[in-house]
């Protein structure tokens, strides 16, 4: 697909403006059409928010709606925010009945690259393209956006062969310096320093660039243990311990109480290379299962992610019964430079 080239004589068709409360009767049929999409084209694996709860959440100014009218008809929407991290967090955009989505996409991004002029003076923009988004990329590359491919690895609790690969996992045996635990608030400054360590140079800093600072991890990690992203699993994130000191974890959550997720995985340099990953991930998701099959938490699957080109993790989560699901472009555009 050829990148869409705007121009700027089509301007007078369009209007874009954030969202009010007066438009909110027109604009909620373009919504409800994105909610029909959202799992199957775009890759949510959730349902989003339902019209009043997107509302109310724009109302308290923790997201921020983008509207693009055609003809004074509401017909697509960008949805962004700077609430949760240090960067602006694109999160779609969505054409009403995906409709000339190349052409509203590419002045929708206009408009936001221009109300958050200011803003990215020192906040990069994040942005990731799941689903049909993917299709936008050589658009807004135009804009200076650059990208990292992102893998999404599932292991099944039923319906695949994930179980039986994890109990056929061919894991060394433990070193008898080092020990397993879970999580435990006392390892919190220990997880930071092996957290920021392990991402500071890594992809994710790129699109996430709080990991680049010790201040910015802690605050990352915070947010994890304090259930500000999605419900924490203390006993489901595993530490390893070296001597007694924590030299790797695992973290662990659960978002709508049936899907758990990695959001954080690493283990410190000096102490890479001895198979350590797979006892840290088995142990993770050995828990995971034992409340599946008890019944104590209905957990369907876990997932994570890692760069398309981080063949080591790939090889890693393989080996315990991950399977990739889909791939999708992480766009990020760096800071305006001065």
């Amino acid at each position: 697909m050829q990148p869409y080239v705007h121009e700027e004589k089509d301007n007078n068709k369009f209007e874009a403006r954030l969202l009010t409360k007066d438009d909110y009767k027109s604009f909620m049929y373009v919504y409800e059409d994105f909610r029909t999409r959202a799992i199957e084209e775009y890759s949510f694996e959730l349902e989003p928010l339902c019209f009043e709860d997107f509302t109310d959440a724009v109302e308290k100014n923790l997201i921020e709606c983008l509207v693009l009218f055609e003809e004074g008809i509401p017909v697509s929407f960008l949805v962004y925010t700077m609430a949760i991290s240090e960067a602006i967090e694109l999160n779609i955009i969505h054409s009403f009945k995906m409709k000339n989505i190349q052409e509203r996409a590419m002045y929708l991004v206009k408009k936001f690259l221009e109300l958050t002029k200011a803003d990215r003076l020192d906040k990069i923009v994040c942005y990731p393209m799941l689903g049909t988004q993917k299709d936008l990329v050589a658009d807004i590359a135009l804009y200076g956006f650059k990208f990292v491919g992102i893998a999404v690895l599932r292991f099944m609790m039923s319906g695949t062969n994930s179980r039986e690969i994890l109990n056929m996992a061919e894991i060394k045996d433990f070193p008898s310096d080092y020990r397993l635990s879970q999580w435990d608030d006392k390892y919190f400054d220990d997880a930071v320093e092996v957290i920021q360590e392990g991402f500071e140079t890594s992809a994710d800093a790129l699109f996430d660039p709080r990991f680049k600072t010790i201040e910015g991890t802690k605050d990352i990690i915070s947010k994890i243990v304090e259930n500000i992203y999605a419900e924490f699993l203390p006993e489901a994130t595993s530490v390893i311990l070296y001597n007694e000191e924590p030299v790797g974890f695992c973290f662990m959550n659960l978002t709508g109480g049936t899907i758990a997720n990695i959001p954080l995985f690493a283990i410190k340099k000096v102490h890479q290379g001895k198979g350590l990953s797979k006892f840290l991930l088995k142990k993770s998701v050995e828990k995971l299962l034992e409340w599946a099959d008890s019944g104590e938490k209905p957990i369907l699957e876990v997932n994570t992610t890692t760069e398309t080109n981080n063949n080591q993790a790939l090889k890693m989560y393989r080996n315990v019964g991950f399977k990739e699901d889909y791939n999708y472009p992480q766009a990020y555009l760096p800071v305006k430079i001065r």
